[in-house]
């Protein structure tokens, strides 16, 4: 059964602090904005270990957290995904304070080692947190009022992070500007304040049961997962879209300055503007889109990258006149599909998972991103190597396919989990 269908033996109304919710996940992701992108350079600056074996220790570290969604999805469904997500932001706190003190290869290693365990934590059960939220928010005021879908929350929350991020990463340009080893060393204490102050505040005033749903709600545990077919389609085809979201951040300075040898600004602007269309026009654009099945967005959101991509593979040096405002235009067609993307992917996933195992399936649709952050350097950087057009090419090329994909796929996904509901139930 849909967990957008969920029959609970719990009362409605027993959420509460969703306004507070999205505003702890700004300052969670402020924390990590401040120092995620550091992580490298604040131990170089710091420490005596060298470059090639700081790599090293983190690259070891996420290895080390490839199997936590696993794990953090079988404990959401055991004790609940409000206590996973605020041990999860405990965790980076701690690995963040931890860091002006490491000062050899062993603590350094603790250190990100914790920061990554509790990012991974974090991402395996913050969804299932804001589906549990809406599961069991108070019902709307009158019959007329059309109250939040999860995939109005999930926008809020991509909104959320992305401003969150925005913020934390202008103040790294500072930080970095400065240099100065006490700097580096008050924004680690920054960022763990950010994740201790993020728990606390969704520990004391959020609340989002996990409901107790009728016990043929949908039995099994990884088992059932594994014979679905459909939902492990979703999280291929989800490859692709993480991978072209991750693109436009991964590839952007390496094309501009060397491929396109273009003005350092041209970088800066277009990440800087698609970050705050995103903070702003979220919610916003997947409100405008409610009436559409959620496959069919996605399929948008592919057909959007597509362009976005094909026109890059356009883009060549010694044609600024031409390249800016095009590479302004294909900024915007990548931009409005990510917006779409980021919630409606999420919702639809939470909708196609049953109930009484959606902490494992949400955990395990995370599993999407985490590859194609694997797979992207790789994918970037051979096919650049052989010609700046050809990841661009390569990447439409993926999003097309997807389209067909999809359309196959839906057919076999329940009808209810196609489309939001037209009303929230609690």
């Amino acid at each position: 059964m849909p967990a957008d269908d969920v029959t609970s033996q719990a009362s409605p109304g027993t959420s509460r602090g969703g306004p507070v919710l999205i505003g702890a996940l700004v300052v969670d992701s402020i924390g990590g904005g401040l120092l995620m992108p550091l992580s490298m350079v604040f131990f170089t600056r710091l420490t005596d270990v060298p470059l090639a074996l700081l790599g090293v220790l983190i690259s070891v570290s996420q290895v080390l957290t490839l199997p936590i969604p696993v794990w953090a999805g079988a404990l959401v469904d055991r004790v609940g995904a409000l206590p996973v997500v605020v041990g999860a932001q405990l965790l980076q706190g701690l690995g963040f304070l931890a860091y002006p003190h490491a000062s050899g290869p062993v603590g350094i290693f603790a250190a990100v080692t914790a920061t990554g365990f509790g990012v991974r934590f974090f991402w395996s059960a913050v969804f299932t947190l804001l589906a549990d939220y809406v599961d069991g928010r108070p019902a709307a005021a009158s019959a007329g009022r059309r109250a939040p879908t999860k995939d109005t929350w999930y926008a809020w929350s991509n909104m959320a992070r992305t401003a969150g991020l925005g913020l934390g990463g202008l103040a790294t340009g500072f930080v970095v500007a400065d240099g100065r080893a006490a700097t580096y060393r008050i924004v680690a204490y920054l960022s763990a304040a950010c994740f201790f102050a993020a728990a606390g505040t969704i520990g004391v005033f959020v609340r989002a049961p996990r409901l107790v749903h009728d016990q043929d709600a949908g039995a099994g545990g990884y088992r059932a997962l594994l014979a679905d077919r459909p939902f492990l389609g979703l999280i291929g085809l989800n490859g692709v879209y993480a991978l072209s979201s991750m693109m436009l951040g991964l590839a952007l300075p390496t094309f501009v300055l060397t491929g396109l040898r273009g003005p350092g600004w041209l970088t800066s602007a277009l990440l800087v503007g698609n970050t705050v269309l995103i903070s702003l026009l979220g919610a916003p654009v997947v409100r405008y889109v409610a009436g559409f099945r959620r496959t069919r967005l996605l399929v948008a959101a592919s057909v959007l990258w597509a362009g976005w991509a094909a026109l890059f593979a356009t883009f060549g040096p010694g044609h600024l006149g031409w390249v800016v405002p095009g590479m302004v235009v294909a900024t915007l067609l990548f931009t409005a599909a990510e917006a779409v993307h980021a919630p409606t992917s999420q919702a639809l996933a939470a909708a196609v998972a049953p109930p009484r195992i959606r902490g494992r399936y949400l955990a395990t649709f995370q599993y999407s991103f985490t590859l194609a952050g694997i797979v992207g350097p790789a994918f970037f950087g051979t096919l650049y190597g052989v010609h700046r057009s050809l990841p661009w090419l390569a990447l439409a090329g993926l999003n097309l396919a997807s389209v067909g994909a999809m359309l196959a796929l839906e057919r076999r996904l329940p009808a209810a989990a196609l489309r939001a509901p037209a009303t929230a139930t609690a």
